[in-house]
């Protein structure tokens, strides 16, 4: 969800209350809750973020808008990341100068370049930054730790 003061990433888990609120101005990242998402916020499916990056023009948050599932581990799906898209934290560019958003508009084009390689693959359930070999070789409070913790 997208108003303009922050973004709102739902889960879409069955019984998935939480939300990541990240405020476009201060860019903090918090948690919050279904009902705190305002009702005019643009809504639209997106499959994970891949991060934040800083340009000429401020933050920019990279989400995932397509996937194609490409396999299984352990009956895991493993998916590639197909399609991004590349949201300004900043409500306008008005704050640029020519140069400056001439500047911006070429690292954007890099940044969508790089994006459109092929190598782009994540699990949302299966820990595919480790290779098995080390999986095995960790500690049992690893094992049970989350994704996002590991």
């Amino acid at each position: 969800h997208i108003t303009p003061e922050k973004f709102y990433v739902e889960a879409c888990d069955d019984g998935a209350d939480d939300v990541l609120a990240i405020d476009r101005v201060s860019t903090e990242v918090t948690l919050t809750v279904k009902k705190d998402v305002p009702p005019s916020a643009v809504t639209r499916p997106i499959f994970g973020i891949l991060g934040t990056i800083r340009l000429v023009a401020g933050t920019y948050l990279i989400v995932i808008t397509k996937k194609k599932k490409v396999g299984e581990i352990f009956s895991h799906a493993i998916w590639k990341a197909t399609d991004f898209d590349i949201l300004s934290y900043k409500k306008t560019m008005l704050h640029l100068t020519d140069i400056q958003l001439q500047d911006n508009k070429v690292f954007l084009s890099m940044l969508n370049h790089v994006l459109s390689v092929d190598g782009f693959y994540f699990s949302t359930t299966y820990d595919i930054t480790h290779t098995l070999q080390r999986l095995a070789n960790t500690s049992p409070e690893f094992q049970e730790m989350s994704l996002l913790e590991r």
